[in-house]
């Protein structure tokens, strides 16, 4: 482990204990307990603090000074924790005494206003967070809008999934939990405002929980999200809510749920100093190896600061290099067993994933794959993705994760397991229609295999592994199709592929 995610573990460690025991002391303790432990982030606090510290340590720096708030994602680690980490690696060091959270109502009806809770801590698998409530008694006392209720921070994610990172980095700092409803500018402004002079004595960081785009295709989020953080980077609210507007994209369901907290957070942000804000990094759901790229969720880290000293920095995922899909060289399927079984590890010791980015041109280009574990010999799951619309390295990591956990023929692979698995990847060329079933050779030629509405496949090195021949072939396809044997002769649609194979033994990666 680097040392970045050994101190950052031994110190949010050492702080999460007293602040348990300080809490047991108090009597008068009204503690909010963890809603999404173990479904937005994981449970088990020693894996929350490795995938954190993993998170951080892979994180960009951009330069800027004096940093006042930054726009974070509030979604699963396992889909947007790498942003996360982006966004607070570019406040890691500061000495902030309080940190104000904006946060979103996903789960009260009717909730109108600003409520700061009555709650004195909130609680997760790290321990408690004190909220400060010299800040909260100002705002209430200033601010019309604000109020204490309860209810909408219940069972609310936006404000909880933020405190994991802020235990590990900022484990004295209290915070202050807003949760903002709805995106209406006259009440986001007051508040804004009520807020900036609230901290003007205090060392303090706003955090802005938002995810950004809702639901349209991988593709479509990339650009309506550019737009979106375009509009924020101008720091004009009223440009904000216009853009917020434009829901003009097929399944766009809005452009940022967390639009009241970007309101509200920029206009206290100007207030307190910023004249700048940059873009740290940006993906998607449809960019991740556990999402859809068909309705996809937007992610980006942003940061808020008195002034930037370099332009822009977001990199859109979807950009291609114009690479070709020639034949991989050694280093290259080297990096694509690494991404596999580093993916594998990440699900296995923190429970999530990492965010496959920066590749090299060549694993950059769309193209299906297959991931292929063994276990002294024998397979341990298979899966695989056919068609060319991912990044070859994306691609890879993402049939890793799912022969490791989702191949439905095994249970999933365990974390003492690991050292015996050997990784084999199949890079495969386009889908070919055959006109006979002569056409196909044997060896050289995976098959896919669709009639009834069923469907098969196998890769080229199966029928040399089982000495079959191209009748064998095709009969144990329909076999696994669940059709009758020789429902390749009549009515089949059959399609070919080649594929580059390797493995790690025969690249030296591991012994035999």
């Amino acid at each position: 482990m680097k040392c970045l995610q050994i101190f950052l573990l031994l110190v949010s460690s050492l702080l999460i204990h007293a602040t348990f025991a300080a809490c047991r002391d108090s009597k008068s303790a009204q503690v909010r307990s963890p809603a999404v432990a173990g479904r937005f982030y994981p449970s088990d606090p020693e894996k929350l603090k490795q995938a954190i510290g993993q998170y951080l340590d892979e994180s960009p720096v951009v330069k800027v000074e004096n940093p006042i708030a930054i726009l974070v994602p509030h979604a699963g680690y396992v889909y947007a924790g790498q942003i996360y980490a982006d966004a607070y690696r570019q406040v890691m060091g500061g000495n902030y005494d309080v940190i104000v959270i904006l946060g979103v109502n996903h789960t009260t009806a009717g909730f109108r206003g600003v409520s700061l809770s009555d709650y004195t801590h909130f609680s997760t698998p790290l321990g408690n967070v004190t909220v400060d409530q010299e800040i909260v008694a100002e705002l209430l006392a200033h601010c019309q809008d604000c109020n204490r209720e309860r209810k909408v921070h219940t069972d609310e994610h936006s404000i909880e999934v933020q405190l994991p990172f802020l235990q590990v980095l900022f484990p004295r700092a209290k915070i202050v939990p807003a949760i903002i409803h709805p995106p209406d500018l006259k009440t986001c402004t007051r508040f804004g405002q009520a807020l900036a002079k609230a901290l003007q004595r205090r060392h303090a960081l706003i955090v802005i929980s938002s995810d950004l785009s809702h639901y349209p295709d991988s593709e479509t989020a990339a650009r309506v999200d550019r737009e979106t953080m375009e509009a924020i980077a101008t720091l004009e609210p009223s440009t904000v809510a216009s853009m917020m507007r434009k829901l003009n994209f097929p399944n766009l369901d809005t452009r940022a749920c967390g639009e009241a907290a970007i309101l509200a957070g920029i206009i206290a942000a100007k207030d307190l100093g910023a004249k700048a804000a940059v873009t740290v990094s940006y993906t998607n759901s449809g960019e991740n190896p556990l999402g859809e790229r068909s309705r996809a969720v937007g992610y980006g880290a942003m940061v808020l600061a008195r002034r930037a000293l370099q332009s822009d920095t977001m990199k859109l995922n979807s950009t291609q290099s114009g690479a070709k899909a020639t034949a991989l060289q050694e280093s290259e399927k080297k990096l694509l067993l690494k991404i596999a079984r580093d993916a594998i590890r990440r699900y296995l010791t923190t429970e999530t994933v990492p965010l496959i980015r920066n590749l090299p041109a060549r694993l950059d280009v769309p193209q299906g794959a297959f991931v292929t574990l063994k276990k002294n010999g024998n397979l341990r799951g298979c899966i695989g993705h056919i068609p060319p619309d991912f990044a070859l390295g994306k691609t890879v990591a993402a049939m890793a994760i799912y022969a490791a956990f989702e191949d439905s023929r095994f249970l999933p692979v365990q974390r003492n397991e690991l050292k015996d698995i050997e990784i084999e990847i199949s890079v495969l060329t386009p889908l070919r229609a055959v006109g006979a079933p002569e056409e196909i050779v044997v060896g050289r030629d995976g098959v896919y295999l669709v009639k009834n509405g069923k469907s098969a496949v196998f890769l080229p090195q199966v029928a040399t592994e089982n000495n079959w021949s191209r009748v064998k072939l095709l009969d144990n396809l329909c076999v696994k199709a669940s059709l009758p044997k020789s429902c390749w002769k009549s009515d089949a649609k059959l399609h070919v592929f080649q594929a580059e194979v390797f493995n790690e033994s025969e690249l030296k990666l591991r012994q035999p």
